[in-house]
């Protein structure tokens, strides 16, 4: 790869696809929640000096494809995005109170892979593809309300 990425130690390219869902598969990223969501994970991802390479937020799963420095961990970089927007957004939106009681927005567990295993162009293409239309803005990281 070409663009590979650099810290004071290390030279990378260390990229992951990962998928996680709202608690009950419930249908809650929408209008200025989904706006939200995706505002808290790239100020997380750009404070952990992770890129966001294309990323789509549906109705009740995100997904995202991270170039991530070689120092964080998948778990730990999943740990950090989950947390902090669950409880952002349960602390900004109270009408969530009611779907989510137990202060747990997202299920547990997430998927996870390295895009070693098919060409970053694929995984684009497929995010790309969720749930899309022609007239979709140029974004790289959408909301299912923008189709």
């Amino acid at each position: 790869m070409e663009n590979y990425r650099k810290t004071s130690h290390a030279i990378y390219d260390i990229k992951y696809h990962i998928v996680w869902i709202t608690k009950y598969r419930k249908i809650v990223l929408t209008g200025k929640i989904a706006e939200r969501a995706r505002e808290i994970i790239r100020l997380v991802c750009k404070n952990n000096d992770v890129e966001i390479l294309a990323g789509h937020m549906s109705k009740d799963h995100v997904h995202l494809l991270l170039s991530a420095p070689p120092h964080i961990s998948v778990s730990k970089l999943v740990q950090h995005i989950k947390g902090t927007t669950s409880r952002k957004l349960l602390m900004e939106y109270k009408e969530l109170d009611k779907q989510y009681w137990g202060q747990h927005l997202w299920a547990r567990g997430y998927f996870a892979a390295s895009s070693g295993n098919v060409t970053d162009e694929v995984i684009i293409e497929y995010i790309k593809n969720q749930d899309i239309e022609e007239n979709q803005k140029a974004d790289n990281f959408r909301l299912d309300d923008q189709i």
